[in-house]
């Protein structure tokens, strides 16, 4: 069973000190991709900008600045509100947005009642994966319960 945690919120994209636009937003947070959070930024063009990077990373970036790179965040205040800010670089250009704190933060605790923080390595199967890699293969039981079935060769029969 996939679980799925999305949030709608509108951010505002700071143009310059004194204006922003409002960018409608996308949060979501899948349980098979556990250390990962993906926003979608529907900014009016014909297909949404698209950002996934670390969850730990707006975690850690509600309560002080981090990141480094694409992708940096930290908190503010913005005429006495708390806000998140997330810088985004890319090839194309620079954002700086701002999110309102207490619906990221919300979103974020949600997040982590799914899968809880240590807990993401468990979601990602890569144990069960190994198994039915290693597992061994109707043949490779038949090789191991006659090994001499194994040495039949050209060469050892000449």
């Amino acid at each position: 069973m996939q679980t799925v945690v999305e949030r709608e919120l509108e951010l505002s994209l700071v143009l310059s000190p004194d204006q922003s636009v409002p960018v409608p937003a996308r949060f979501a947070y899948r349980a098979d991709d556990p250390y990962a959070v993906h926003i979608v930024f529907h900014i009016g063009s014909q297909a949404p900008v698209s950002w996934t990077f670390s969850r730990d990373l707006l975690l850690e970036g509600v309560y002080r600045a981090c990141g480094s790179g694409d992708v940096r965040v930290w908190p503010s205040k913005v005429h006495g509100r708390g806000m998140v800010c997330l810088a985004l670089s890319a090839p194309g250009g620079n954002a700086l947005l701002e999110a309102p704190s207490a619906p990221v933060t919300a979103w974020l605790e949600s997040t982590l009642r799914v899968v809880p923080p240590g807990s993401e390595y468990e979601r990602l199967g890569i144990d069960e994966g190994l198994r039915r890699l290693l597992e061994p293969m109707p043949q490779d039981e038949l090789r191991l319960s006659d090994p001499a079935a194994g040495d039949a060769s050209p060469e050892a029969e000449a």
